[in-house]
């Protein structure tokens, strides 16, 4: 999922993932910097931020227009991101209390992110008979085992709506191709796998909006 080395410090991978979500931009401002130093300094793992980022990203793309950045600031993700980093810390003091685990257990990210795809899929092919055969294949073939690390959940949900969108005629995948391309000019000035990034987040993102997935 990143796209840096494995080297590279908690600030570094957060920054190189929001920009590339972001679609634009090289840099952060003064505040975003300050709010990524704090989140820094509570030691939570870089998968944490990331869902929060990507939540964040998820939410506002609804109501940004085509060729605008779906997230204006990191800041913007604080929400979601400060969520995610509560939710890390309950789990995290439960494990330790075996019992506890086993009567009060919450679903991981993960866990909840895969029934939230698997319902979404279900009402798509209630809603879109013609793609029901493709939603059906996925459930059974693709869907029938749960992720447990973000990274690959996040490349479910790639292979997902990538295979939907090949279900799609070829106009109606054509015109999703051409809105997700409409992106900030700044893309030129980012490395081609940021780039990549971000061009396999926009037409995932218009892939959803067409479909209603993961809408609720």
């Amino acid at each position: 999922m990143s796209l840096l080395p494995e080297s590279a410090s908690f600030e570094e991978l957060v920054q190189d993932y929001f920009l590339a979500i972001r679609g634009s931009g090289l840099m952060l401002s003064a505040l975003d910097a300050e709010l990524l130093t704090s989140w820094a300094e509570q030691g939570v793992p870089f998968e944490v931020v990331a869902r929060g980022i990507a939540r964040s990203a998820e939410k506002a793309l609804w109501d940004a227009r085509p060729g605008e950045p779906v997230l204006r600031s990191l800041r913007a993700c604080r929400k979601q991101v400060e969520a995610e980093i509560k939710k890390h810390r309950e789990r995290t003091a439960g494990a330790g209390n075996e019992s506890a685990r086993r009567t009060t257990r919450t679903r991981s990210w993960e866990e909840l992110r895969h029934a939230q795809l698997q319902a979404s899929l279900e009402r798509l092919a209630e809603r879109e008979p013609a793609l029901a055969p493709r939603v059906h294949r996925l459930l059974e073939a693709v869907l029938h085992e749960v992720p447990t690390e973000f990274a690959r959940m996040e490349a479910l949900e790639t292979l997902v709506g990538l295979m939907l969108l090949r279900a799609l005629p070829f106009p109606e995948r054509l015109e999703l191709w051409r809105s997700a391309w409409g992106g900030d000019s700044d893309q030129q000035y980012m490395s081609f796998r940021a780039r990549r990034l971000a061009r396999r987040f926009r037409l995932l993102a218009v892939v959803r909006r067409r479909l209603g997935l993961m809408d609720s």
